[in-house]
């Protein structure tokens, strides 16, 4: 349930108010606006009488919410939220970030190389994987934080944040220290102890959608990080997993409007992950951003046949500067930038 009271409502009555919801139960959460104040009211509202708290002459609305997010739920916070990525802001009507790297780092020089060709392309954070999730237990799993170090080093030398998936909360410690955007990755969209960990963190997160979650699934995850206390989100869709075998995975692109629809939070596609195959990026990396996307996170490597992991779908970085350029016409087009 949404309360919103009338502009000028004295701090006793807010008080009074919050006093008398949270002694039936309910767990309240109140944003504070310029002109009025909002609360959300979490738990069992059937106990409560709408027409009773539309009687108390402080009152402007009662609306009853029937999803079970609350602070990710844009009737709660009807703004789009931008999030701040160590100066790069995303969300709402700013400009399209690109987040280009490759799937694994691997090693200092060659990350500042890459990294200073997505820049030169116009890329504006790098991302790449120090610890490796992977189906074989056999497959590289990573430099650990020697990739993380690498990754700072790249940072050093070009000035674009970082972006590297967390895997476990005994590194969080670690990320909190050096990685400028968390990720969550689609394995562990649902590993709620470690969204949870992660809400108590002061960076923001970035939350891929996992393997065959629903919308709602993945906004609840969403959630966990909020009501931990870290309400710095975006989401990532990275494909879900279908019976459709000409691709790594099937690209969800009607999430956009839908996650805009019925949150706040910014959405990024991550094209690479999604098609896994390099020559299918371009494509709908430019229908991601038709469609709404606040950005894209691609796969990019210098020699993508010689990459540790996924160089099947990364892009050569002349490639990558190629969809930059033909996104910067799109988003020309739907009145943004790129």
């Amino acid at each position: 349930m949404i309360i919103s009271t009338k502009r000028g409502t004295p701090a006793a009555e807010l008080e009074k108010i919050i006093h008398e919801f949270e002694a039936k139960g309910l767990s309240v959460t109140m944003i504070r606006g310029t002109d009025y104040n909002v609360f959300g009211l979490v738990g069992d509202t059937t106990i409560l009488d709408e027409k009773q708290i539309r009687a108390n002459p402080y009152v402007e609305n009662v609306q009853r919410v029937s999803e079970p997010y609350k602070k990710a739920n844009r009737l709660f916070h009807e703004a789009d939220s931008i999030i701040d990525v160590a100066g790069v802001k995303v969300g709402g009507h700013e400009k399209i970030v690109v987040i280009g790297g490759p799937c694994s780092v691997e090693g200092e020089q060659p990350t500042i190389d890459v990294a200073k060709k997505v820049k030169a392309a116009g890329g504006t954070m790098l991302r790449g994987g120090a610890y490796k999730p992977r189906t074989s237990p056999y497959a590289f799993q990573g430099l650990g934080t020697e990739g993380i170090l690498d990754l700072v080093k790249a940072r050093e030398a070009t000035g674009l944040p970082i972006v590297s998936e967390l895997m476990s909360e005994d590194r969080i410690e670690e990320f909190e220290q050096y990685v400028d955007l968390v990720q969550i990755g689609a394995r562990n969209m649902q590993n709620f102890q470690l969204l949870k960990a992660v809400g108590k963190m002061k960076k923001p997160v970035l939350l891929k959608r996992g393997l065959a979650n629903t919308i709602e699934e993945w906004i609840m995850s969403a959630e966990y990080i909020m009501a931990a206390g870290n309400e710095n989100v975006i989401f990532c869709e990275r494909g879900i997993r279908t019976f459709e075998k000409y691709t790594r995975n099937t690209l969800d692109l009607s999430v956009i409007p839908i996650i805009k629809e019925k949150t706040h939070l910014p959405i990024i596609i991550d094209p690479s992950h999604a098609t896994g195959n390099w020559r299918y990026v371009e494509s709908m990396s430019l229908a991601a951003i038709a469609a709404g996307a606040d950005g894209l996170i691609i796969e990019v490597h210098e020699n993508p046949e010689c990459a540790w992991s996924d160089g099947a779908q990364s892009l050569k970085p002349d490639r990558f500067a190629a969809v930059i350029e033909k996104g910067r016409a799109i988003a020309r087009v739907i009145g943004r930038e790129m």
